[in-house]
């Protein structure tokens, strides 16, 4: 009876043990189906923020071309070589430009090797760069560096160093800006046929001169070197040409080619063109060592209007120069630039846009200071 008794009170008490844990692993499993039988209540909000992005995604990605346009883009910038003085007055525009505007822009210096220039391009477009701006090493390299873009599909603006309308026309993501250096060239002519004796300096009717060119292949230097002289004939005068060297835009050539000439052809030399002042001014330092004495016994004119220029103009050193406007340049080339990304295309024969040149003479020189 006893044993009974007991075997009684054990599965008793068993029972209200099991009771027990199973009350306890009711209570556990009742918070673990809570939230499963809450997660779809709570999947539910997840899904509304998660599906209201999905449907403004669309409408994000279709103003991409146009916040890249307001900023925010990645750009890369080619430059033909840094330590060119035109293109450092250049590249300094742009940077500040560009960044203020919120853009991330990379600079390349192509060195002046066409070569190196094509593996920045290509190394841009791997990066996946928003947009280009080129100023090409050679301008002979032009069908190669538009076939590369045009690939790539990546908005390209050329500046500096403009190819032919045929040779842009091949892509209608591509621009040129810049100036048309036809009109430096017929500018330089007119601050000589402006002068009192239109260069005529030892009035034997014709105008002796020397021609230091930048780089032949260069049209700029092409159009700078036959416009300037065609101004001079184009108003009756005689000419005569003395020399024409290659001066690769470089300060220190100018002046070898100058002091050179200046010792083989003396007062015979009347005036003396160079395509950039950079070269002017080099060849300004080869006539002061020589003696002579611009606008009195020689002339001498540039074009890009650097400051160093300006500063030897009002100082009545050189004849004149012709600003290469290259703030306004860079402007044009950004405005440009954020035109093909907001989806603009240039059609055939309308993708040049040009910034017009400006004569720099001792009577306005203090404007462009």
């Amino acid at each position: 009876m006893k044993l009974r008794k007991v075997t009684a009170m054990v599965l008793a008490s068993m029972m209200v043990f099991s009771m027990a844990a199973c009350g306890s692993n009711a209570e556990t499993s009742a918070p673990a189906e809570a939230p499963a039988e809450e997660a779809p209540a709570e999947e539910a909000p997840a899904e509304e923020p998660a599906e209201e992005p999905a449907e403004e995604a669309p409408a994000e990605e279709e103003p991409a071309e146009e916040a890249a346009a307001s900023g925010g883009g990645n750009i890369g910038v080619c430059i033909y070589k840094f330590d060119d003085a035109f293109m450092t007055t250049y590249r300094n525009a742009l940077q500040e430009i560009l960044e203020d505007k919120g853009y991330t822009v990379t600079f390349m210096d192509g060195k002046n090797d066409q070569a190196e220039q094509n593996n920045q391009i290509n190394n841009f477009i791997a990066q996946g760069v928003d947009a280009l701006i080129i100023n090409p090493v050679m301008t002979s390299a032009a069908d190669q560096i538009i076939a590369t873009v045009k690939d790539a599909g990546i908005p390209t603006v050329l500046i500096n160093r403009e190819p032919t309308a045929e040779q842009m026309s091949a892509y209608d993501k591509l621009v040129y800006v810049g100036c048309d250096a036809r009109q430096s060239g017929t500018m330089q002519g007119e601050l000589i046929l402006d002068t009192p004796n239109k260069g005529d300096i030892n009035g034997d009717g014709k105008i002796s001169y020397i021609m230091i060119q930048g780089d032949p292949e260069n049209v700029d230097a092409q159009y700078r070197t036959e416009f300037s002289v065609k101004a001079l004939t184009d108003a009756g005068m005689e000419v005569e040409e003395l020399d024409l060297q290659r001066g690769d835009w470089d300060r220190n050539k100018g002046q070898e080619i100058a002091q050179n000439d200046l010792s083989k052809f003396g007062d015979e030399i009347e005036v003396v063109f160079c395509n950039n002042d950079d070269m002017a001014i080099g060849a300004l330092q080869a006539i002061q060592a020589a003696g002579r004495k611009v606008n009195e016994d020689i002339y001498l004119v540039g074009v890009d209007a650097l400051d160093a220029a300006l500063n030897e103009v009002e100082n009545g050193n050189m004849t004149g120069t012709v600003l290469n406007d290259a703030n306004g340049q860079a402007a044009g080339a950004v405005e440009a630039m954020e035109a093909l990304l907001s989806g603009t295309t240039y059609a055939s024969g309308e993708q040049s846009i040009y910034v017009d040149y400006v004569k720099v003479t001792p009577d306005n020189v203090a404007e462009f200071k």
